[in-house]
């Protein structure tokens, strides 16, 4: 944890990892076998335990989601996971909502209400500006029709921020942004996904969705604008939650290879093993170093380049750092349950979602002078 000390973060930033570390300690991991009552338990405990106040406001703190988020995910990433979507979903919310819209964050942060951001299409993975979910003004009402996919708490959700076609010109600049009730009539929960990291994921139907004028988020075409700018403040997040898991694969693996063997000595004392265990380091240390630069960009005005470099490297060092702790473990780290090999689950997803590896590698070339 010396990377706490480091200049990027504030006093603050380290006292909330201090008592997030105790929470954690006290009361993480819980039991996923059933994964919509733990997300919402989980949700309201870090409510009620006031961790989802920095969630959602007129401004996000992105250093203090990343410490919080690198904290959770060592610990239990599907705490982090029930943390981050509180964020995410009610991101454009803080970001261009209006005040009577930003009434929904008193019950995000408080872990009352559960939030999702939809964005993905079965046509439109990567590629946002192609969403085909049309909204269309029908009198005082806006209607909307279509389908979205893979969405996290998808089923689970209170509110939805959801990204449709309004049609005001082609491509990316015809898209806006609506809040949607989660039992508006007409939503529909097409089919629950199953990952193989436990996650509450859902393809979502709207049929005739009906919803008031005021449910569009800012302005009528600024919805991939608006989406993209938080992706942008929750991508270095991803790559703290990866930083986490891989901390936690790191400390798992000192620990395994500094146990004595039978036949005298540890795994620790082979000069192989050392390497490994240094590359790990490196890897996790190197991480930590853009992620806190990233999300300290952030706090300071635009960081796209920096966000997508953190979420880049950060998440693909953590599937490394993670298969070295498996391989490293032996078949211990195949076992089914065991630390590792719960990880080497968990982590995968995360060089897929708000914006796959290859799609951060288009934006840092596209970025350069």
């Amino acid at each position: 944890m010396d990377h706490l000390a480091w200049p990027f973060l504030e006093d603050r930033h380290r006292a909330l990892a201090a008592d997030l570390e105790a929470w954690c300690a006290r009361s993480l991991p819980v039991d996923h076998a059933d994964l919509d009552a733990a997300c919402r338990a989980l949700a309201r405990r870090l409510g009620d335990a006031g961790f989802l106040r920095i969630t959602g406001g007129e401004t996000l703190d992105v250093r203090a989601l990343c410490v919080a988020r690198e904290t959770l995910a060592f610990h239990d990433p599907l705490a982090d996971f029930a943390f981050a979507m509180q964020g995410l979903g009610t991101g454009a919310l803080s970001l261009f909502g209006t005040p009577a819209q930003r009434l929904w964050l008193d019950r995000t942060r408080g872990g009352e209400a559960i939030a999702a951001f939809a964005l993905t299409e079965p046509g439109s993975g990567s590629d946002a500006a192609s969403v085909a979910t049309t909204a269309r003004r029908d009198g005082g009402s806006w209607v909307l029709d279509g389908e979205k996919t893979w969405i996290s708490n998808g089923g689970l959700a209170d509110l939805y921020t959801l990204v449709a076609r309004t049609g005001e010109a082609p491509g990316a600049r015809g898209l806006s942004m609506f809040l949607v009730p989660g039992d508006a009539p007409g939503l529909q929960v097409a089919e629950r996904l199953d990952a193989m990291a436990p996650h509450p994921l859902a393809r979502l139907r709207l049929d005739g969705v009906r919803l008031p004028l005021d449910a569009l988020i800012g302005a009528a075409g600024a919805g991939f604008k608006q989406a993209m700018a938080v992706l942008d403040h929750f991508r270095p997040t991803v790559g703290a939650a990866a930083l986490g898991m891989a901390r936690r694969a790191l400390a798992e693996t000192l620990a395994w290879t500094a146990k004595p063997r039978p036949s005298g000595g540890t795994l620790r004392d082979h000069q192989i093993v050392q390497g490994h265990l240094a590359d790990m380091a490196l890897d996790v240390d190197a991480s930590a170093l853009l992620v806190q630069r990233a999300a300290w960009a952030r706090d300071r005005g635009r960081a796209t380049r920096e966000a997508a470099m953190a979420k880049l490297h950060a998440t693909e060092a953590a599937s490394r750092v993670i298969d070295t702790a498996v391989q490293l473990h032996g078949g211990e780290g195949v076992r089914k349950g065991s630390v590792v090999e719960s990880l080497y689950r968990d982590v995968r997803a995360l060089r897929i979602y708000e914006g796959a590896s290859d799609i951060q590698r288009l934006v840092i070339a596209r970025s350069l002078p």
